[in-house]
């Protein structure tokens, strides 16, 4: 055989490899649902496995629903316990605080922020939860990841 027949069944053979490859990642990804509100926005609803499901609305029951519209703060940000306690900023007033970062997940985090106000002779004790997933990286590779809050709540 020639030489310009052997490259061209090489760069050939690339092309259907790479073509092959990138068909085989593509399956192994989890596809998204587009979900239209009453408003007429969309709305992007990522896939979640059955099990991540079962971790992460186990514990949502307990707790009251919070809009993301209503939080004042971004939502998005370079780290779980920062974002979660900017969204709630209000609330380190007359108290204690305590954060916990739980990551579940390589791409998943949940805060659970501990609010323990005392009074005159009582303590009440609140609960908030943040749940986030990884958005992305922000400008280079050797960056932290960036993260979205995409739930939040309150238990009294």
């Amino acid at each position: 055989m020639s030489a310009k027949l052997k490259f061209f069944l090489i760069v050939i053979l690339s092309v259907f490899a790479t073509a092959g490859a990138g068909v085989y990642i593509i399956q192994r990804q989890p596809s998204a649902q587009i979900v239209e509100t009453t408003n007429g926005q969309t709305q992007q609803v990522l896939a979640i496995h059955q099990s991540q499901e079962v971790v992460a609305y186990r514990e949502r029951s307990d707790y009251k629903t919070i809009p993301l519209e209503k939080l004042n703060s971004s939502l998005q940000g370079s780290d779980p316990a920062t974002l979660a306690l900017n969204a709630f900023e209000d609330i380190g007033v007359g108290g204690t605080r305590k954060v916990e970062v739980a990551y579940p997940q390589r791409n998943q985090s949940f805060v659970t922020i501990t609010q323990i106000k005392r009074g005159n002779d009582s303590v009440g004790t609140v609960r908030y939860r943040v749940e986030m997933t990884t958005f992305g990286r922000s400008l280079f590779i050797s960056s932290p990841p960036v993260w979205q809050i995409v739930w939040a709540g309150v238990r009294n």
